[in-house]
């Protein structure tokens, strides 16, 4: 596998993104000894064990992370994502507001790519958030953001679409805010978002905030917090509609919602029942929507996210019913959960098509931001999951990225907001 790894140093903040790798390294610039240059680890991480103990009649699952000799400084990442079909840049999405590029081939140098810093409330876990690529970019040059806006006001997510000059280095850009929604506390925003194979661009959104989803958003469908999102951005004039309402939403026919309540169930609805939908991703070869929702004091879980499914928040944390003044009749529930011993937040991964561990092949790789432990799923034979723990790092993992090589990355926030402030 390649050994694009970043590891970055900024005064009393380490901001990082990783690689896992196979036991014993993959080979590469980084396979032993420490870093040089004025960016970087002074010496390769500590923890290259392999964790997970071999099950009977099965080869144990083996993994380490590895960090590359040198790299630019983020600041707090939150994301890292390649562009469809190019494997030679990597995208990095920092809290504060920039979107920042860095070649694959040189990775010590990285440049601004688009500038939201003064839109952008960073407030709590607010920030740049999302990143998506239109489904046929670079021909089409936009890509779709998500963040938090209205810096030194009321928090609000906001999606947007920007046309780009170029897609080599930007100048002129153009912002087109499709979907604004009020926040009423500053936590609890999700913010991921991302085309699925069906052409729609899908929105991840948390209950609003505060504990325990205190005006129950995530119950209501007239309200779109806590819920996953599907609209159709693609091809659709500006300024109106914006979009347009996939004919397959459960709620198709209704008006849209505005920033705040609806009259009726919100028709840009694809999923409810989210309490912070941190991140998620899609399995290319299937489809198929998986979701990490971070939990409020008890438990962390992971869900396959299906059209018109009810998740459970806050009637359910996990598996667990929770005091609440609902029915919990026909809630999903999710694959897998685990308690906080184990973990404080969940950050969701991707499921594994890479060569470099053939044992994760098809399993889905998840971490945790507080306890930095690495999971992969593991099909029990009588139709659930069990959590099989890859290794158990010291960082703090805001995402994971998918690179067009078919490897898994993630990154290290550091001194960033934990998305999981009940």
């Amino acid at each position: 596998m390649s050994n694009l790894v970043v590891s970055v140093v900024r005064p009393a903040l380490v901001a990082s993104v990783f690689a896992i790798a196979s036991c014993g390294g993959g080979g590469g610039a980084n396979n032993g000894g420490g870093v040089s240059g004025p960016f970087g680890l002074e010496s390769r991480p500590v923890n290259l064990t392999c964790l997970a103990p071999a099950r009977p009649g099965t080869d144990a699952t083996a993994a380490t992370v590895e960090a590359f000799p040198t790299a630019p400084a983020f600041d707090q990442p939150t994301k890292i994502l390649q562009a469809p079909g190019d494997a030679s840049r990597w995208f990095v999405l920092e809290k504060t507001g920039r979107i920042r590029v860095f070649s694959a081939s040189n990775p010590a140098a990285a440049t601004t790519w688009l500038d939201f810093s003064t839109l952008v409330n960073t407030n709590s876990e607010g920030g740049m958030l999302g990143m998506a690529f239109h489904p046929d970019y670079p021909a089409t040059r936009e890509v779709f953001v998500s963040y938090t806006g209205n810096p030194g006001g009321p928090m609000v997510s906001r999606i947007s679409r920007v046309i780009l000059d170029n897609v080599s280095t930007p100048v002129v850009t153009t912002e087109q805010i499709l979907r604004t929604v009020d926040q009423p506390f500053d936590n609890h925003n999700g913010g991921d978002i991302a085309f699925g194979a069906d052409g729609y661009l899908y929105f991840g959104l948390g209950d609003g905030g505060s504990g325990n989803d205190p005006f129950a958003y995530a119950q209501n469908n007239t309200r779109l917090l806590g819920k996953m999102l599907r609209i159709d951005v693609a091809d659709v004039a500006y300024p109106s509609p914006g979009y347009v309402i996939p004919t397959d939403n459960p709620f198709i026919g209704n008006a849209k919602c505005g920033p705040a309540a609806n009259a009726a169930s919100c028709p840009e609805i694809y999923a409810s029942g989210l309490r912070n939908p941190w991140r998620w991703s899609f399995d290319r070869p299937t489809g198929d929507l998986w979701l990490g929702d971070v939990g409020q004091g008890s438990r962390e879980e992971i869900d396959r996210i299906e059209r018109g499914g009810n998740y459970g928040w806050d009637c359910r944390e996990g598996f667990i019913a929770v005091p609440a003044s609902c029915s919990t009749a026909g809630l999903i529930d999710p694959v897998t959960d685990y308690p906080r011993s184990e973990g404080t937040s969940v950050t969701g991964g991707y499921v594994y098509h890479g060569t470099a561990i053939p044992n994760l092949a098809g399993r889905y790789v998840f971490g945790d931001f507080g306890s930095g432990r690495i999971w992969a799923l593991e099909d029990d034979g009588q139709g659930g999951y069990s959590n099989d723990l890859l290794v158990d790092t010291p960082y703090n993992i805001s995402a994971f990225g998918l690179g067009e090589d078919g490897e898994l990355y993630f990154t290290d926030i550091s001194s960033g907001q934990s998305p999981d402030l009940p």
